[in-house]
């Protein structure tokens, strides 16, 4: 099945916005690249499915403390159950790779179930929590974005953005909402 569009100044602008520069206690969050910038998009993309993958993009997300700690991460942004929201019909989401603490590797586990190991999906209102305390903590941020082919029906330059920000949390520590 392939879509076709009426519209022909099609323009979408698409952006995720991730704040940095984070601190709590003893420690400081830091993210590579705050602004990931997924470009113009127009109509001529003919899509096969009914969802557009944007693709996956990847920052460094990196945690310094000044004594060791334990680390849990969030990610606060305006959200869905299943991921964030990008544009109005849009959706990103967000996972925590290849984390190491102090150079060895290390395993999440979630906030509410310690003890019990995480894949790393940072999905609305969960709290990853590194299994071993440190120093410094670094990881991949995997955003994988995606919209529905409906959303590029537009009559004029649209911005689709989704925003964010990642917070450490303590984990001894109860949740602020």
């Amino acid at each position: 099945m392939s879509f076709k569009f009426k519209t022909k100044c099609l323009a979408l602008f698409c952006t995720v916005l991730i704040a940095e520069g984070v601190q709590a206690e003893n420690c400081r969050l830091s993210v590579s690249q705050p602004r990931i910038d997924y470009g113009v998009i127009r109509n001529e993309s003919r899509a096969e499915s009914p969802l557009l993958a944007l693709g996956k993009r990847r920052v460094q997300l990196n945690v310094l403390c000044v004594e060791p700690s334990a680390i849990g991460v969030r990610f606060i942004g305006a959200a869905d159950g299943q991921g964030y929201l990008f544009g109005r019909q849009g959706r990103f989401r967000l996972a925590l790779l290849q984390a190491q603490v102090d150079g060895r590797v290390v395993e999440w586990t979630l906030a509410h179930r310690p003890g019990e190991t995480a894949d790393g999906q940072l999905l609305p209102g969960q709290v990853l929590v590194a299994q071993a305390a440190g120093k410094r903590l670094t990881a991949q941020v995997e955003i994988d974005t995606d919209l529905p082919t409906s959303a590029l029906q537009v009559r004029s330059q649209t911005v689709l953005e989704g925003q964010g920000r990642f917070e450490l949390v303590s984990p001894a520590a109860p949740l602020s909402r």
